[in-house]
């Protein structure tokens, strides 16, 4: 379990979804790519037969278990830890929630809307990063099981989806 967390952190952690794909180089943007990345695998394992439902809780439990730790280093008190845990545990599933309705619709309007709300900004083009997560699920649609635990989950590089730059984007 934990090499599956480490490698979906260092997908979430690819220095092309902040210098290529836009999103912020912030706590709350790391924060961001590591709730979407841990999504995807989480929809690909849904999709999977037994034991890939036991494994997505375990892999939740991970997850869960590594951030209330990373609470704690920055220096939340025990009694506060709970209630950020809540909000974490919330924001996450809102997010969930937001992205399986976004990736379900047949268009791409409500995948960009929701990456827009979550983690780009309403000024932000989404459209870079909404290519990202259409190819990622495409990836890890092709991986069984005994895959995805064995070689990790195949993330697309970021910088494949990056848009190319116009001559307004950096005038002289």
């Amino acid at each position: 379990m934990e090499t599956l967390h480490g490698a979906i952190v260092a997908a979430a952690r690819q220095p092309g979804l902040y210098t290529d794909l836009a999103v912020p180089d912030t706590v709350e943007g790391r924060f961001e790519a590591l709730c979407l990345h841990v999504y995807l695998v989480l929809r690909r394992l849904d999709r999977l037969p037994p034991p890939a439902a036991d494994f997505a809780q375990e892999l939740v439990d991970t997850v869960f278990a590594n951030l209330d730790a990373n609470v704690r280093e920055l220096g939340v008190s025990d009694v506060g830890v709970g209630k950020r845990m809540k909000k974490i545990a919330s924001a996450f599933y809102g997010r969930a929630r937001s992205y399986d309705a976004a990736l379900a619709a047949p268009d791409e309007a409500g995948l960009r809307a929701a990456l827009a709300r979550n983690i780009l900004g309403p000024e932000s083009d989404p459209a870079g990063l909404a290519a990202y997560v259409r190819a990622a699920e495409t990836s890890l649609a092709a991986v069984d099981f005994d895959s995805l635990l064995q070689a990790g989950p195949p993330f697309p590089e970021p910088a494949a989806f990056a848009r190319p730059a116009t001559s307004t984007d950096n005038p002289v």
